[in-house]
């Protein structure tokens, strides 16, 4: 099968059906071309998902408080629900078997100044567990403490471009700004991950928010980080019981879905992976109908192949050749024009995907890929079939009578 003869024949054939050899590889190449697109576009979008949770924790919760629209134990509807620290105190004294951490977050949005300049920002009253729930990368000095909350010290960890607009090329550690008319030392500057929104915060310790505001106990949201080792299923019935608990607490009926909100990130997390990988195969099944379609493309063009070389395997058969040597003759071809095909395709497929980069992110696909393992298999399986598409019309020719092929027209 592997003679310089037959590779001349194979050779010589092609030269003189360039048209027919063309189409044939066309076919393939583009089969396992799409495969690979389409796939690594897959990928891109499951990347998506993975990079909108990957800046936060996500073994958290975040509770919010609502308004009822249920009358429930004597309490009328429309009732404001508020959060407080007991709150916070209480779901700590009460889950601690499930709980990593927990921080209240008050959110104001105030001016803030700094000599001769000023903008408005967002600031954020937290504990220092925020740091954790929101992946917080300090860049220089420290983020707030527990002896900061305990002292409700005038303390601010500002983002990076809040840094950059205020600052300049200035350190801010030790500096101080004006926030909503106090005064607040600069500790610490932080980056996040999550993009120029999230780098444009100022956390400063909830103790000092409630100070400011009439010294109140009143607090926005709770964030709960619960023990990673407790899984998908834990975390679930954690939310329950976290559920039923506050609604027990502040009056709420249990069917009344507005007078408290849960965000679990874990939940939301495994319902986006899970649609994520459901369009993925989705796609992967139209990208293996490409391939399916290749297949038959050199399955009717190694047919008409035969047909048209009848006369001469006729002649072959006359002349003494096997059933064999006409079959590996007929094979190769079809298996050396798939194989050269099929891994243009592959390499062409992945060179496009390399080339994209972050010019797909406005249709929701980041760094579309394709493992190399995947894409190579794909590429086998193509040739395989590649393969069994010219045996079948081969093992025919090889059949034939030599007076019958010679008869042909």
């Amino acid at each position: 099968m592997l003679s310089r003869d037959n590779w001349k024949e194979i050779f010589d054939t092609i030269k003189k059906n360039k048209l027919r050899t063309f189409l044939s590889g066309f076919t393939v190449a583009l089969g396992i071309f799409i495969f690979v697109v389409l796939f690594g576009f897959g990928n891109g979008l499951i990347n998506t998902f993975d990079d909108f949770f990957g800046d936060d924790a996500t073994n958290v919760f975040f509770v919010f408080p609502g308004k009822t629209t249920k009358p429930y134990k004597g309490y009328k509807s429309n009732r404001q629900i508020e959060f407080d620290n007991s709150d916070l105190a209480d779901i700590e004294k009460n889950f601690t078997m499930f709980l990593e951490y927990t921080t209240p977050r008050i959110t104001r949005g105030a001016l803030v100044k700094y000599n001769n300049e000023s903008n408005n920002y967002t600031t954020r009253a937290v504990a220092p567990a925020h740091q954790f729930a929101e992946k917080t990368i300090v860049m220089k000095g420290r983020f707030l403490n527990q002896e900061d909350i305990k002292n409700k010290t005038k303390y601010a960890v500002i983002g990076r471009l809040v840094e950059k607009d205020l600052f300049g090329n200035k350190n801010p550690i030790g500096e101080y700004i004006d926030i909503g008319g106090s005064a607040y030392m600069v500790i610490g500057v932080f980056q996040d991950e999550g993009g120029d929104n999230e780098e444009r915060y100022i956390y400063i310790p909830y103790t000092t928010r409630q100070l400011i505001e009439k010294n109140t106990d009143k607090i926005d949201q709770i964030i709960v980080g619960f023990r990673p080792e407790i899984g998908y299923v834990g975390a679930m019935a954690f939310d329950k019981s976290l559920d039923r608990f506050i609604r027990d607490k502040k009056n709420i009926s249990p069917e009344d879905q507005s007078g408290i909100f849960i965000r679990n990130v874990a939940d939301q997390l495994k319902q986006n992976q899970q649609f994520a990988r459901v369009l993925q195969i989705i796609v992967a099944f139209v990208a293996f109908g490409t391939i399916i379609a290749g297949i038959i493309g050199i399955s009717n063009i190694m047919v008409f192949v035969v047909k048209e070389r009848t006369k001469e395997l006729g002649i072959r058969k006359a002349l003494g050749a096997t059933p064999r040597s006409v079959i590996s003759t007929i094979l190769l071809e079809s298996v050396f024009i798939t194989t050269f095909s099929g891994f243009t395709g592959m390499l062409a497929g992945i060179g496009l995907l390399s080339s994209m980069g972050e010019k797909l992110e406005d249709f929701f696909i980041t760094n579309p890929f394709i493992d190399l393992g995947t894409a190579i298999f794909a590429t086998f399986i193509l040739i395989l079939f590649g393969a069994i598409a010219g045996y079948i019309p081969a093992k025919r020719a090889a059949n034939i009578k030599p007076i019958v092929a010679l008869r042909d027209e």
